[in-house]
């Protein structure tokens, strides 16, 4: 569903932080998204993804700045948001000795709905999900990706107009993964608004139509996907493998061939406008990698570059 720019954000923050103690956890981000569209959160752990989500959520308020959710404070009208909004959490958290019609129509019960509403919803969203035949079955008997498919069915019984998904396909095989995606685009095309965090860059390129890189608190970029890979990568990246344990020292060498070079333990990274003329010339220049590998710059390129690639705990 396409989104107008003059619409009103469903969410918008001006400076939002997020403090606990001394520590800032979210350091004055700002970012609005518009309804009907698909918004992703990405970051490395640790850089105020969960924070952003819990105060999106409006089960946590702000420290400071400015933060509204369908045009509505959260400080005040949090029950009434969170009346709109579906939320997929990482785990799936389920009676797992019920059946899934009863776990739906528990969830249900909490809204407030007419028992005769809970039961159609609940219908509907057995079918939405692909679990209409395993609707008396306990939970504890489904696979990894069925009750993946099951906590975002729970998450839509009070139709909701915003839905927030946190890792929504973390540990899925491939075919989970993209039944999961051909759901949330039904979603999307049905008019409901998605915020996505992933740690899966294809993912994050698949479905969301913008998203904001995090780091230490910070939004470093923003913009869609293909927009962001243009700006913060080359075209295609030629990955060369020497055989050398002293890539270090031939950097100097190949920083001639390419836009920008990394060096990895394995490997040399040489991201350039063509992978192929870059071979060629380096061929003419005698170099000989014992293998090479020639491929189109990706988020995950971009994502390495904004958050660096050292693990932080």
């Amino acid at each position: 569903m396409s989104t107008s720019s003059d619409s009103v954000p469903v969410v918008r923050a001006r400076g939002v932080t997020k403090r606990f103690g001394e520590f800032e956890a979210v350091r004055g981000v700002d970012f609005a998204i518009a309804p009907g569209e698909s918004f992703g959160f990405l970051g490395p752990n640790g850089a105020g993804k969960t924070s952003t989500m819990r105060m999106v959520s409006a089960v946590s308020t702000p420290t400071s700045g400015s933060l509204t959710i369908f045009g509505l404070d959260p400080a005040i009208h949090g029950p009434e948001i969170r009346g709109r909004l579906g939320v997929v959490p990482q785990e799936d958290t389920f009676d797992l000795d019920l059946s899934l019609r009863l776990n739906l129509e528990m969830f249900g019960r909490y809204y407030d709905l007419p028992r005769t509403t809970i039961r159609e919803r609940t219908t509907e969203l057995l079918e939405f999900a692909h679990l209409s035949d395993r609707a008396e079955d306990k939970v504890d008997n489904l696979s990894g990706g069925m009750k993946r498919r099951l906590t975002i069915a729970r998450a839509l019984i009070n139709r909701p107009e915003l839905l927030i998904l946190d890792e929504p396909t973390t540990g899925l095989d491939p075919q989970a993964r993209h039944l999961l995606w051909e759901r949330l685009y039904r979603l999307k095309r049905d008019g409901v608004t998605l915020i996505i965090t992933t740690h899966y860059m294809d993912e994050a390129e698949q479905l969301c139509d913008r998203l904001v890189v995090m780091d230490h608190g910070r939004i470093v970029a923003e913009g869609a996907p293909r927009q962001l890979i243009a700006d913060h990568a080359s075209r295609e990246v030629l990955e060369l493998r020497l055989g050398s344990e002293h890539h270090d020292e031939v950097a100097d060498q190949l920083g001639s061939f390419a836009e920008r070079l990394e060096v990895l333990p394995d490997r040399v990274l040489l991201y350039v406008d063509s992978a192929d003329d870059t071979l060629a010339r380096l061929h003419q220049a005698g170099w000989r990698p014992e293998r090479t590998l020639q491929r189109r710059s990706s988020l995950e390129d971009v994502f390495l570059r904004l958050t660096g690639r050292t693990l932080e705990e």
